[in-house]
């Protein structure tokens, strides 16, 4: 049947689960005690992950690097493809100059600071997260704003901070879609009902923290002081958000919860400033004031608002049309872009792992080989789309060939670290999967009984933290937390969910966001500064998200949707 994966190969659960988080507590030490690179620290966990993989899971060699090489090239496509052609996306804007039209436009907004964080970091970056995902949103965002003048790690701080509430819908709702797939059977259930009632438990979830995300990112940038004079846009983005993705997520669908959510807190914080404006412009320490008028001014030379916004008018555009498909159903097929795209796509086993290894009880509920599939999407990832939107993009501002090319040539060198980066954090979380090292792990939290939904979210906070990826951790931990709740009694609905709300808050400290985040502002280097920044706040956020479930799981159990 192939190598059987052993969850307690120290004798006991919490010993191996203490061994099994060797390679998690490796990096982190040495990315935020001892300031090491971000690649030197991915690097020193992938070998010690090897290593506990080979020694202590008795995990054969061959399996143990077949696992890391598939980690590898799943980082390749699924991740480092999308965030590169996002990060080139922005260096086409810049180099054609329109980005100089978006700051102006900005800057005609509002030249407060907090506003123009709000607009940028929690809304425009949730409808990026809506859109693409993939890492998009904190490159795009976090480079938009250190071109107006954010401080650099500032700026990725915040874009982090505020890639939260929107990370359980990115991409189109990818995240559940994944969730629904693989837990249906264990749920006795079709795909498409158990997506929509983990939708409408997430959506019973994140928009409390949604309401509070705005006044959070407002105090981190400036202070509780601060962040009270211009209460009424921090309550405007964070009640419009939170209403929209509540009624999006339990009565329309979960692939349009961001995108609406997104555009609803926009409009409203414009609406708003054409009204409301704080009684005092805040700016950083010894910026000088915008002269009166000049940057209106300037957006209306620049061939006005629309304009300038042209090049992401284009990038939603592309995205939308792709994923047309999983929007509108029954679409005919001449007009399903979707299903054409994928047409492309190409499945294929991992040679040497694919089920070659066994899980069994009780993260499946009888012996199952493992699968090791990789799936290449070539026209319909948001990396290949992005990739388009920037030329078609480009084209349309005047840029030549030749520039767009250097543009390529200059991303790829700005961004080769994060990638290497990427790359071994992804085949970390493979090899820990494969070796049954993550399953230890989940297993060893799931002993916590009646708290089960209070550690529930620190399960989906680890798979994040791993991958990067909401939507593969729910891969990683979605059966194994429903099953678990099964076990205990808990509702299975409210375990997945709360692994996917709970995931949202490891986002913001994952290895490979801080690589794609510092490398967007030229700070690669930097990630061990942005994980000191965020650590506390990720931990915390997640301990809300637990409490919220708890409470759910027992004095609000009316909050959980039923079949």
């Amino acid at each position: 049947m192939g190598w059987i994966q052993d969850y307690q190969p120290a004798g006991g659960l919490w010993l191996s689960a203490a061994l099994a988080a060797l390679p998690i507590i490796v990096l982190l030490v040495s990315l935020g005690v001892l300031r090491r690179s971000a690649r030197l620290s991915a690097a020193l966990a992938l070998i010690t992950a090897l290593l506990v993989a080979v020694l202590l899971y008795r995990m054969p060699a061959g399996l143990a690097f077949d696992s890391a090489a598939m980690g590898l090239v799943f980082g390749v496509w699924s991740v480092a493809w999308i965030a590169f052609h996002a990060v080139y996306f922005h260096n086409v804007t810049v180099a054609t100059g329109r980005f100089d039209d978006i700051k102006a436009v900005l800057a005609g907004f509002s030249e407060d600071r907090r506003l123009q964080a709000l607009l940028i970091a929690f809304g425009f970056g949730a409808l990026l997260e809506g859109i693409a995902g993939g890492g998009s949103p904190i490159a795009i965002t976090a480079a938009m704003m250190a071109a107006l003048g954010f401080p650099p790690v500032k700026a990725v701080v915040l874009a982090l901070l505020a890639n939260t509430a929107p990370v359980a819908f990115g991409g189109l709702g990818n995240p559940l879609i994944v969730l629904g797939r693989l837990t249906a059977p264990i749920l006795g259930m079709n795909p498409e009902q158990a997506t929509d009632l983990f939708s409408s438990m997430v959506g019973r979830q994140l928009p409390l923290l949604a309401l509070i995300v705005p006044g959070f990112l407002i105090v981190v940038l400036a202070g509780w002081k601060r962040m009270i004079e211009v209460w009424p846009a921090v309550l405007t983005a964070g009640l419009s958000f939170a209403v929209m993705q509540f009624v999006t997520s339990n009565f329309i669908s979960p692939s349009l919860v961001d995108v609406v959510a997104a555009l609803a807190a926009m409009a409203s914080l414009w609406i708003l400033t054409r009204f409301w404006q704080p009684s005092a412009v805040w700016r950083f320490d010894g910026e000088e004031p915008v002269r009166a008028g000049a940057s209106l001014g300037a957006a209306k030379a620049g061939r006005g608002a629309l304009y300038a916004w042209a090049p992401y008018i284009v990038l939603i555009a592309a995205i939308f049309l792709s994923r047309i498909g999983t929007i509108f159903k029954n679409l005919p097929d001449w007009l399903d872009l979707t299903k054409l795209l994928h047409k492309a796509d190409w499945v294929f086993a991992w040679p040497g792992l694919h089920k070659e290894v066994v899980q069994h009880a009780p993260i499946t509920p009888k012996d199952t080989p493992y699968a090791a599939t990789l799936t290449v999407d070539f026209l319909y990832s948001p990396g290949t789309v992005a990739l388009l939107a920037a030329v078609l993009a480009g084209f349309t501002m005047g840029a030549k060939p030749r520039l767009l090319l250097a543009t390529y040539r200059r991303t790829l060198h700005q961004m080769r670290w994060a990638l290497a980066t990427i790359f071994m954090i992804l085949a970390i979380a493979f090899v820990m999967n494969y070796s049954g090292a993550t399953q230890t792990l989940g297993l060893a939290l799931a002993t916590t009984g009646v708290l089960f939904p209070l550690f529930s979210a620190y399960i989906g906070w680890l798979g994040v933290f791993l991958t990067g990826s909401d939507a593969s951790t729910n891969s990683l931990f979605g059966p194994m937390q429903v099953i678990s709740a099964q076990q205990l009694h808990v509702d299975p609905i409210l375990a997945g969910a709360t692994n996917t709300s709970g995931g949202v808050m490891g986002k913001m400290i994952s290895p490979q966001n801080l690589s794609i985040g510092a490398t967007a502002i030229g700070q690669s280097g930097q990630e061990g500064a942005l994980l000191r920044q965020t650590f506390l706040w990720s931990v915390v956020l997640t301990a809300v998200v637990g409490v919220i479930s708890l409470l759910q799981a027992t004095v609000l159990s009316f909050m959980i949707p039923g079949p």
